[in-house]
């Protein structure tokens, strides 16, 4: 789910990565490196799975976090990318399953699918407290490694690559082409959380004839609040709502985690930006805005939203100004609140169970 608070204040002290160049001349041939698996390929008839996770089902190794490079290629992104794919136990080629695609948080991979989610995930499905599904946990980040220098895409087609491409076009074929997915949209979850949430509700608002259950966990639903007064930090208050216009000020704080400031340049300029791009990609991308883009009905998806009192990025706020809007347009969202938590991993696990629970009252009729 959600890096701790600490890894966080780390890696904004510390971190920055360093990127590989290849070169050829015209006397040398380029050496083509092979592709493992590629997104529009058949995937190869045994896939590695990822060892000693001390679970019943199993995940398929598409990654290099275990050894070999068995990373998958996308045409969206033109690179290969990092995937887990999560298979309950006793998978049968010859059912049909609900899937689920998890879309991870800023400073983070896939990797946070094996820390945080992969353990309670099985355990609910094999207690029967879930029903057996597959889910998808792709890397959302710029290089493969997220430091605070590229702290992460929001899963959207920005001048960085076409990371939602990656998500709704590439990944979405694999899973249908080499799995056995129930037909269904109510039988298939995306779900985000924090900077994920951005790109799983634009997907799922965009494409609800796929995804018929939202979930966001803390997420990030209005990229563009403000107060009227310009505050980004403000508490919601119907009557006294702006629209940020700018992102010009890489000094403006939008998170506090103790003495630690988060700033604009930190995490929104890198993925959409500067000026009036920059405004434009964010609105195209704002889940609150794209309740009235794509016109949606009442019940045409459902929703989950989980949010935390004291969010340290302020995204309560956000959530609530999406719920607000929604809620005028007739469209229902079920919330969850920790009023105590803060944006970070405890506050996460205590979510799992609310999240879990909500989402075996939508899927149990597919058990």
């Amino acid at each position: 789910m959600l890096r701790s608070t600490t890894l966080l204040v780390c890696a904004v002290a510390c971190l920055i990565l360093s990127t590989r160049a290849t070169y050829s001349s015209d006397t040398t041939p380029s050496i083509v490196e092979p592709v493992y698996a590629g997104c529009y390929d058949p995937m190869p008839a045994c896939p590695a799975v990822v060892p000693c996770l001390r679970i019943q089902g199993k995940v398929l190794d598409f990654t290099q976090n275990h050894g070999p490079d068995r990373r998958i290629y996308s045409r969206s992104l033109c690179d290969k990318r990092d995937l887990y794919i999560y298979l309950p136990p006793g998978y049968c080629p010859e059912k049909q399953y609900p899937v689920m695609i998890v879309l991870h948080g800023i400073l983070q991979d896939e990797r946070a699918f094996l820390d945080w989610v992969v353990k309670p995930l099985d355990d609910a499905i094999v207690k029967g407290c879930l029903p057996p599904m597959i889910v998808a946990a792709p890397d959302g980040s710029f290089t493969g490694d997220p430091n605070p220098w590229d702290a992460g895409s929001f899963f959207i087609d920005g001048p960085r690559g076409k990371f939602q491409s990656w998500i709704e076009e590439d990944l979405w074929f694999f899973l249908n082409h080499n799995f056995s997915l129930r037909p269904e949209p109510q039988a298939h979850v995306m779900a985000g959380a924090s900077m994920g949430g951005v790109g799983a509700f634009c997907i799922g608002l965009k494409h609800p004839e796929r995804f018929g259950l939202l979930v966001g966990l803390m997420p990030a639903l209005n990229l563009r609040w403000m107060d009227q007064n310009g505050n980004y930090m403000a508490p919601f208050d119907p009557n006294n709502w702006g629209w940020r216009n700018s992102v010009n000020d890489p000094k403006e704080v939008i998170g506090k985690f103790g003495p630690l400031k988060i700033h604009v340049k930190d995490i929104l300029i890198p993925a959409f930006g500067k000026g009036n791009s920059a405004i434009l990609l964010a609105s195209e991308n704002n889940p609150i805005e794209l309740i009235d883009r794509f016109k949606v009905k009442p019940g045409q998806v459902e929703m989950l939203i989980t949010m935390a009192g004291k969010d340290n990025f302020n995204l309560e706020t956000q959530a609530q100004s999406f719920i607000y809007l929604a809620e005028h347009r007739g469209i229902h969202i079920d919330t969850y609140t920790e009023p105590k938590g803060s944006h970070n991993v405890s506050t996460a696990q205590k979510m799992i169970p609310t999240i879990f629970s909500w989402l075996n009252s939508k899927l149990a009729q597919f058990n």
